[in-house]
């Protein structure tokens, strides 16, 4: 079972308390974007086997929205943080690149 810290109230929360909410850090485009823009943000997705950077909301809890970062192929939670930020703390960058040497935020963003 996944279990994620929620940031915003700092409960530990199991994922059925949870609800995931796709992929973070997307660029979002307004109503006056063009309709290509619109549709490579609604439909194109990152899926990787590996370090995922994702929206999830504590729905049964304090009902706030945050990012986490984790492993798709293990399950293991590098950290969560606020989703007003643009990019992922540097201690939780740091926690990736100890468990996966090689790994770099810039092929992410």
């Amino acid at each position: 079972m996944l279990i994620l810290t929620c940031p915003c109230c700092d409960v530990d929360a199991e994922e059925t308390e949870l609800h995931a909410g796709g992929e973070a850090h997307l660029t979002r485009f307004g109503p006056d974007s063009s309709a290509e823009d619109f549709e490579t943000y609604l439909f194109q997705r990152e899926n990787p086997r590996g370090v995922h950077f994702e929206r999830w909301r504590h729905v049964y809890g304090c009902g706030k929205w945050f990012h986490a970062a984790r492993c798709t192929a293990t399950l293991e939670v590098f950290g969560t943080y606020s989703a007003r930020t643009t990019e992922p703390p540097q201690d939780i960058r740091d926690r990736i690149t100890a468990r996966r040497p090689g790994w770099s935020w810039k092929e992410h963003s």
